[in-house]
């Protein structure tokens, strides 16, 4: 108030604007920091005030994708842009700490706006910023070189910011480029005053910018209440005057008749502040609250929120009402000026400055309950401080342990595979373990049976030993018996027209058949002389050359002739012809070769399948049965093994090679022959090694070996201990030869039971061919041979057709069902067979899908015609 009695108010300097520093922040505080940090380092003694534009997001993230907002609910979309909102004013106050740990007092200024260059010359429109600090570029574009903005944000910036903002622009804490800011535009150019909008949420209490500032300098004071306006008239009366900031009434009268008015003295200084303390006891002019968010210079206050009424500022405004002039006096018909100063209104005074008074108790009191509320909201801060800091500690430890976890975890995985893996080589090892086990077993049988070979060759070395002087007498016996043999057969007619079944070769014939015994014709080679290939007549024959400077050569000829001379049958060699000056003899050629070379699939042949090794035994069966059926002496051939089995064109087996058979009458007395032991040691009765008497029984033991042969396809020695092994230990198919195919279980369970039984070490107690054998292989050659036609229908082989028999009974069905396997059983043998606690098929092995039986009526009509047409 000036001494005139007229009344002034000190408007606001506008340095609160201009004062500040503006530093335009990220989300990402890494990226910002060191433009924050060099904003504090140049600042002097400016207060800072963060800056920063909030995108609103334009999509949810869900997962496996984002989700647009746009396509969101309304409440979901408030919900993640007020999270995000959050999450932004989070970001803003670790800007904030890090003011408050220099020690600088910092406020905070956003807007959410799509464009984050637009949102920065937005703000620096609407609230003058004079000095403005932001990035230049990403701290990884940053170089010693680096002169220009890289950064899209900081050209747009620099192009359309303002004249009069003074703009620094910092890449990594370094400044790289500066714009200065125009003196000439801050002086002429008024900002408008910002408007309040949705999407502007200024966090500064409101104040007078510099656009209010010059309208308030270019209008009159206009006192809004009776209190003020009484102090107004008051003051411009000339009945007070103003002295040092305080009212005091003086009269207008001359010295001589003056009555001294007493002076009143007021505690409120008609300055800024007095104006500032009368607008606050009008509180109901108050219009609305704003928030300004400080940071102490001291450090005591890390973020304040203080929340102020505006009244204040609306109260001193209306104080001024434009078209007035401040310095004026009043109008002529102001009371005041009319006449002098009434009783009346120096009591409204003095209620006024009363009411004053009052008003200023009350602020007081205000404002101990303001401090005490800011205290309690600093201890809150602080809580809330430590309780993020505890929160950020216990986040990092548990970050910490869930690494540990992860790590245990992948250790933990390490081990368990480490542990799956040495499980599996376990495994491995115990199958090494068992197979091993299992070789032993079968190696300790062949030991235990080539032990007692072994005596019973020392058995008979023994004998030969005593009998070495009786085989030279034999001998000469033998020769002489052979050309005995001989003469007889000359003369004898019967023998004569025997002989003349078969033709006699030349050796020119023969030497031009083989092509005077060229080695690439041999085809085999045995103790007594050579087998080769070649042509006689236009026929394709085998020509076996004896030795002719042996003896024992002479006898086998001898006996070879004799023997195929009288006899005929499909599953014996066909004799062609001899060459006695050559001493040869010309069989029928079988391009197939032994049985021994088929099952050692000798030259890559294919194997044979379970359906031809069956056969094969049931063919030898046969030929067995009718030599030792002959009339009237039985043959026994004593040397019958793989080696000695021929095969045909159509693998038709044919047992060759009798050099050392021999005739036996059938007289039960003397139904064996003494003799030397021959043939080949793994298939020749152990009894005829001992003794030397070779009987029918011989060849049983001898048809055993090949029977196990073919079921196997393993060599001779131990193969009975094996056999015997896997069928006490229910194991057959660990010992069938898997190369044949999948032999039916039942058949091949029986087959293996027969051999073994033909191998019986006594002779007694093996079996006759014309008993169990042939029973078992008859029907089994019957159905091999229906399965390998291709065809289903009936077969007249002039016996019962295969598929009337069941596989089980091996008998023809009375009543046929099919089970889950698709064949054909009698009801009660399957039933029998599943009762028994079997779930696999007897014929395939294989485990039943279910266990029931489909009635086969077909074949049941089928079965009781072919009953009546064969009664």
């Amino acid at each position: 108030m000036e001494s005139g009695g007229e009344i002034t108010e000190a408007l606001p300097s506008t340095s609160n604007v201009q004062d500040k520093i503006f530093v335009a922040v990220g989300k990402d505080v890494k990226e910002s920091k060191s433009t924050l940090l060099w904003a504090l380092r140049n600042s002097g003694r400016d207060k800072i005030c963060i800056l920063h534009v909030h995108q609103p997001p334009r999509t949810i993230p869900l997962m496996g994708g984002n989700l647009p907002i746009s396509a969101a609910s309304e409440k979901e979309a408030r919900l993640h842009q007020d999270h995000e909102r959050q999450k932004m004013h989070d970001t803003l106050n670790e800007y904030l700490s890090i003011c408050l740990s220099t020690g600088v007092q910092a406020e905070k200024l956003d807007i959410e706006m799509d464009s984050i260059e637009q949102g920065i010359v937005e703000l620096i429109a609407q609230h003058g910023n004079k000095k403005l600090v932001m990035g230049a570029a990403a701290d990884k574009h940053y170089s010693k070189r680096m002169m220009d903005l890289k950064s899209k944000k900081a050209i747009y910036v620099s192009k359309q910011a303002h004249s009069s903002c003074h703009i620094w622009f910092i890449c990594r804490g370094n400044l790289i480029y500066t714009r200065e800011g125009s003196s000439k535009g801050s002086e002429t150019e008024v900002f408008p005053t910002p408007m309040a909008s949705p999407s502007t949420r200024p966090t500064q209490s409101a104040s007078f910018n510099s656009g209010s500032l010059l309208q308030a300098q270019n209008s009159h004071v206009r006192l809004t209440n009776p209190v003020q306006d009484l102090l107004f008239r008051l003051v411009k009366s000339d009945k007070f005057v103003s002295h040092r900031g305080r009212l005091t009434a003086s009269s207008s009268s001359e010295v001589s008749g003056e009555m001294a008015i007493p002076r009143i003295q007021s505690s409120i200084e008609v300055t800024a502040n007095g104006w500032e303390m009368i607008s606050r006891s009008f509180p109901s002019q108050s219009s609305g609250n704003s928030t300004w968010s400080s940071i102490g210079e001291a450090g005591n206050l890390d973020t304040t929120s203080m929340t102020t009424n505006a009244q204040s500022d609306e109260g001193l405004s209306s104080l001024y009402e434009p078209n007035e002039d401040l310095h004026c006096t009043s109008p002529a018909n102001d009371p005041v000026e009319q006449g002098p100063v009434n009783d009346e209104l120096y009591d409204q005074l003095l209620q006024a400055m009363a009411d004053a008074e009052n008003s200023k108790q009350e602020a007081f009191e205000e404002s101990v309950r303001r401090r005490k509320a800011e205290r309690d909201a600093i201890e809150a801060i602080r809580r809330a401080k430590a309780s993020e800091m505890s929160y950020e500690k216990e986040k990092l430890q548990r970050k910490e342990m869930e690494e540990l976890l992860a790590k245990e975890k992948r250790k933990v995985e390490k081990m368990k595979s480490l542990l799956e893996q040495a499980t599996e080589e376990l495994q491995i090892a115990q199958g090494k373990k068992s197979v091993l086990e299992r070789q032993i077993c079968y190696t300790n049988s062949e030991l235990l049976e080539l032990e007692e070979k072994l005596v019973l060759a020392d058995e008979l070395i023994l004998n030969l030993k005593n009998e070495r002087d009786e085989l030279e007498k034999e001998r000469e016996s033998a020769v002489g018996e052979a050309l005995e043999l001989r003469k007889k057969m000359e003369d004898d007619d019967t023998s004569i027209s025997r002989m003349q079944c078969f033709s006699e070769f030349s050796a020119e014939e023969i030497k031009e058949a083989t092509q005077n015994f060229d080695p690439a014709l041999k085809i085999g080679e045995g103790g007594c002389g050579s087998v080769y290939r070649g042509h006689l007549r236009h026929t394709q024959v085998a020509i076996k050359m004896l030795h002719s400077h042996s003896s024992q050569g002479l006898i086998e000829f001898q006996r070879e002739v004799d023997v195929l001379s009288r006899v005929r049958h499909q599953n014996l060699v066909t004799l062609i012809g001899t060459c006695p000056e050559m001493w040869c003899l010309i069989y029928e050629y079988l391009p197939n070769g032994s049985l021994e070379d088929r099952l050692a699939c000798k030259d890559n042949t294919p194997p044979l399948s379970w359906q031809m090794r069956t056969r094969i035994a049931a063919e030898m069966c046969s030929a067995l049965m009718f030599l030792h059926s002959h009339t009237p002496h039985r043959i026994v051939h004593g040397d019958l093994k793989p080696a000695n089995i021929l095969l045909d064109a159509n693998f038709v087996s044919k047992l060759g090679d009798f050099g050392i058979c021999r005739f036996i009458p059938h007289d039960e007395d003397s139904a064996c022959w003494r003799t030397d032991p021959k043939g080949t040691f793994a298939y020749a009765d152990p009894e005829f090694l001992s003794t030397g008497e070779l009987t029918p029984k011989s060849d049983v033991y001898s048809f055993g070996v090949v029977l196990l042969r073919l079921l196997t396809g393993r060599p001779p020695l131990g193969i009975m201990r094996e056999m015997q092994y896997a069928l006490e230990k229910d194991n057959l198919d660990a010992v069938l030869d898997a190369s044949a195919g999948n032999w039916p279980f039942v058949q091949a369970r029986q087959l293996a039971h027969l051999a073994l039984r033909c191998c019986e070490i006594s002779r007694k107690n093996r079996p006759e061919l014309r008993s169990d054998p042939w029973r078992v292989l008859e029907p089994m050659k019957a159905s091999c041979a229906v399965s390998s036609s291709a065809h289903l229908g009936p077969v007249d082989y002039g016996r019962v057709p295969s598929y009337f028999i069941c596989p089980v009974f091996q008998e023809i069905m009375r009543d046929p069902h099919i089970a889950a396997d698709g064949y054909t059983y009698e009801a009660e043998a399957l039933k029998a067979w599943i009762d028994s606690g079997h779930d696999t098929s007897p014929m395939t092995n294989l485990k039943l899908a279910h266990c029931n039986l489909i009635p086969n009526h077909a074949l049941r009509s089928a079965i009781q015609e072919w009953l009546q047409n064969h009664p």
